[in-house]
This record gives structure tokens, C-alpha cells and sequence, in this order.
């Protein structure tokens, strides 16, 4: 049974925690387990590798640590990194130097469209934490900017939705016959009036709300163009699937991985393609206040893999979160060093999308 972490805190004194402490950090840094006579050089207390296995032994009884395979060295189970990340882990302010190649990366693509910086965030993420950088976008919000209807032929329009973050969704609809080019202009006119600066939800609310006044402005084939376009900022609300944008896999695979391990992670990727569990994560960004850290098994998209990942949420120009952003790893994660990249990569983000809402 996993127990409060508080409960740890309470039955491990100083000695134990400072030798807790040694077989994480010496984890993280190297990914073998530590032995006592390791440990025993380490510690400043001068205790005897006697001494160190007492009280290794009294940290194996509680779950947090374990012997893997049939090694004589420790090394923290899950609830014990849990345990560490939450009550133990010391994170500082991002470097300097990192600062300034993020904050350069993003900024280099503002002018571009929002995947575009999404993709070198995750990309960014990648490089700088060896693991896997990883980008969840939810379309569903979208904030209108502009609408325009462009005829394609006698039956055929394109609906052209664009965001106020830069996103374009492009719609293609039937339209009434005898549609003139004055039409086009009327009936796109019209929904931008109502539209602009609205969700894809709350403009249609909005235009569903001023049927009568469409009556008394409009003529029918008017009438009908806007109508469709209605339809077509539906059609494009409920087709927003999640965009995932994952950069760095190769370094989540290597060669002396076993084949089940090999399996597993391409799995991991295969759910990613397939948006499987993402909205769930979508959904815990919205909750979550900062960096969000699973380790393992805690969220079932990751369970599989064995992988530990850092997220934290970002927002758009009206402070709603959009998405997530992060870094899928092994377990022993530098996470003193990767949670306060991947927050500062967030604020980024964040600060970008409020910027291009004002140009």
C-alpha cells in the first residue's frame, strides 16, 4: 500500500534520509543501483558498511528502495523516486545560458505559424534534456481573428478560419448555385462581425443567437452561405483532434535495450500517433497549477513504457490553457535540472502567444 509521503518524512530521521538521498542522486546521475560500501565512502557521518545495510535494509521494508535483478547494489523503486521528487527534490532557477537559448529559439520563429514554434519547443526540450521533447496542442479553442469564404468553382467554397495565434483551418463546403463574388463578400463580412475574437463554440452560440437579425439584413442565398459557414465552424470545432509533436526518440532507444523494452517504448510512440490518452493529459493541464511529474506506472499513457515525464501546462493570448509541453524520459530524470527548463520553456510559450494576439 502506497503510504502519505508525509508518512515517510515522519519514520525516517536524519541518517535515513541522508542515505536515501545518496541512492537517488547517485541513480539519477549513473542508473546503478549504489551498494553499502559505495554509500559508506560517500557519506560524511562515518558510518561502517555494516551500519549503511541496517539501514538500507529498514529502507527496502518500506518500498523505497529494492536490489534489481540479482544485484547487491540499491536502487529507488518507484515510490521512492515518488517520495524524493516530492519531498526531497531541490530545483533551482534554469541557467543563464539556457534562458537565453530558449527565450532565442522560440522568439526566432514568432513570425511563423504557432506549430512551427511547437515544433522547436519540443525540439528545443529534446536537446537540452537527452530525452524526448514532447508538444500536446488542443485546436478545439481557437480563437477567431478572420473568416473569408473564397469560391473554388460553381458548387464549391472554402471556408478560411484563422486564429488569432497564427493557426489556419481551411474548410471545404457546398454552396447554394447562383452565388455572385458580392455574396462571398456579404456573407463573410457578416460572420466576421460576429465571430472575431471568439471561440469556434461561442461564435456559433453567437450567430445562432442573431437568426432574426439574419432574417431582416440578409437575403436568402445569403442567408444560406452564412448557414453553411455555421456548419463549417462546426464541422471544424469537432474534428479538433489533439496535435502531439514528439522530437528526440532516438534518445529513448539504444542498443542495449532488450527486446520487451524496445517494444514497449515504440508502443509509447504508436499511442502518441494515435492521440490515445492525450486529452486525459489535456485535462490535467487544466487542473494542474505548474510542472506537472509521472513517474512510471502514475499515468497510464506512460505506464507501459516504464517512462517518467515532465509537463507543464502553457496558455493563449486570454490566459487559457492549450497545452502541454515536455519531456518523456527514463525514470532517473535530472529532474532538479529538466522541471524548472521545461516550466521556463512553458512561460515562453505563454508569453509569445500574448505577444502575436497584440501585432
Amino acid at each position: 500500500m502506497v503510504k502519505p509521503q508525509e508518512d515517510f518524512l515522519s519514520v525516517l530521521n536524519a541518517r535515513s534520509q541522508d542515505i536515501f538521498r545518496k541512492i537517488v542522486e547517485r541513480y539519477l546521475e549513473t542508473g546503478a543501483p549504489v551498494g553499502s560500501r559505495d554509500l559508506s565512502r560517500m557519506l560524511q557521518m562515518g558510518l561502517s558498511p555494516a551500519s549503511v545495510r541496517n539501514v538500507m535494509a529498514d529502507l527496502e521494508d518500506l518500498g523505497l528502495i529494492a536490489a534489481p535483478h540479482t544485484s547487491a547494489g540499491r536502487a529507488p523503486t518507484q515510490e521512492g523516486l515518488r517520495f524524493f521528487v516530492d519531498a526531497m527534490l531541490e530545483v533551482g532557477a534554469v541557467d543563464e545560458r539556457e534562458r537565453q537559448r530558449i527565450a532565442r529559439s522560440i522568439e526566432g520563429q514568432q513570425r511563423g505559424q504557432v506549430e512551427d514554434v511547437l515544433t522547436e519547443a519540443s525540439q528545443l526540450l529534446s536537446g537540452l534534456s537527452q530525452g524526448a521533447g514532447v508538444v500536446i496542442a488542443s485546436k478545439a479553442d481557437m480563437v477567431l481573428r478572420h473568416i473569408e469564404f473564397v469560391r473554388l468553382d460553381a458548387t464549391r467554397a472554402m471556408a478560411i478560419l484563422v486564429g488569432e495565434d497564427g493557426q489556419v483551418e481551411n474548410r471545404i463546403m457546398d454552396v447554394p448555385p447562383g452565388l455572385t463574388a458580392s455574396t462571398l463578400t456579404q456573407a463573410g463580412n457578416y460572420l466576421a462581425r460576429h465571430v472575431v475574437g471568439r471561440t469556434l463554440a461561442e461564435a456559433r452560440m453567437a450567430l445562432s443567437a442573431a437568426r432574426e437579425e439574419q432574417r431582416a439584413e440578409l437575403d436568402e442565398l445569403t442567408q444560406k452561405l452564412v448557414e453553411a459557414g455555421i456548419a463549417t465552424m462546426g464541422q471544424a470545432s469537432l474534428n479538433a483532434t489533439p496535435t502531439v509533436i514528439v522530437r528526440g526518440r532516438a534518445n529513448l532507444i539504444n542498443d542495449t535495450m532488450a527486446s520487451e523494452e524496445l517494444l514497449r517504448m515504440r508502443q509509447l510512440f504508436d499511442e502518441l500517433e494515435s492521440k490515445d490518452g492525450l486529452l486525459e493529459l489535456l485535462g490535467d493541464a487544466e487542473k494542474a497549477q505548474g510542472v506537472r511529474i509521472f513517474i512510471g506506472s502514475e499515468n497510464k499513457l506512460f505506464s507501459l513504457s516504464g517512462s517518467s515525464v515532465i509537463l507543464s501546462p502553457y496558455k493563449d493570448a486570454n490566459d487559457r490553457i492549450v497545452g502541454v509541453l515536455g519531456v518523456i524520459g527514463p525514470t532517473r530524470l535530472n529532474y532538479a535540472r529538466i522541471v524548472p527548463v521545461v516550466d521556463y520553456t512553458a512561460n515562453v510559450i505563454s508569453a509569445m502567444m500574448a505577444r502575436k494576439r497584440q501585432a
